[in-house]
């Protein structure tokens, strides 16, 4: 099997789709030009940095080196996740808490099991692929959090009025958003190999892994992505809803 290969001519090539999205951006003024270009030059620079670092961290194989690519991921994830919550008291602890908790659960059930080796080329990719969409499933949460109570802030008065809890005023509201982040994993899920060939899948059989073994793996994923979106959500929502009263249990404006 012939290996394929980028090279500097493909990428240049490949920069005219970037064009099609300026193009559509100015014609429709959807005011997007200047963060299409700014997101492109950021992901390029990134890619090249993290490129030459995980080269030289995969030939180190060092424990401490993984570890601490471990954290920087669990760190970054989570400020990424906590932006989405700007006003709320302690966003970025809760959301690493939640972070870690999931992927940490997940990595560790993976390597008891042996489905995963503690060598760099295996812990780091996993860690960000766990961790991005934990990241994702908290950023959205987050935000039907935030809407929710805003939104019912009337209805929730009521219901303290009447005697209940922050927890029994919160109830509705804090099993929505958790459902709200769990939705595109489980979406995801139910159309991958019909709709969607996922990344991993697709990257082992462009190695040249038999089809079937890389579809074994993909299984894999996806039940850790189920499994770590689930966790991360429901620590995020239940630790993130009563940042939303004051000490006295009342609704903050």
């Amino acid at each position: 099997m012939s290996q394929l290969s980028v090279n500097a001519a493909s990428l240049i090539f490949s920069f005219s789709l970037v064009l099609v999205a300026l193009a559509i951006a100015y014609k429709e003024r959807l005011g997007l030009e200047k963060d299409i270009i700014y997101s492109v030059i950021r992901a390029v620079i990134q890619l090249i940095i993290v490129g030459f670092l995980l080269k030289y961290i995969f030939n180190a194989n060092q424990m401490i080196l993984t570890l601490s690519c471990v954290l920087i991921i669990y760190f970054n994830a989570a400020w990424n996740a906590a932006g989405r919550m700007k006003n709320l008291p302690g966003a970025l602890l809760l959301s690493f808490l939640a972070i870690f908790s999931s992927t940490t659960l997940t990595l560790c059930l993976l390597l008891t099991t042996g489905s995963l080796r503690f060598i760099p080329s295996q812990v780091i990719p996993i860690t960000g692929m766990i961790a991005s969409n934990s990241m994702i499933a908290i950023g959205l949460s987050y935000r039907h959090l935030s809407a929710s109570f805003r939104d019912q802030r009337q209805q929730i008065l009521e219901k303290l009025a009447l005697g209940a809890t922050i927890r029994q005023a919160s109830h509705l509201i804090i099993r929505a958003s958790i459902k709200t982040g769990m939705s595109p994993t489980i979406d995801s899920a139910k159309t991958v190999g019909i709709v969607s060939l996922p990344g991993m899948m697709s990257g082992l059989i462009f190695a040249g892994v038999d089809p079937v073994r890389a579809i074994g793996y993909q299984i894999m994923v996806t039940f850790m992505l189920l499994s770590a979106t689930s966790i991360a959500s429901m620590i995020a929502c239940y630790f993130a809803y009563n940042k939303f009263f004051t000490k006295q249990k009342q609704l903050r404006e």
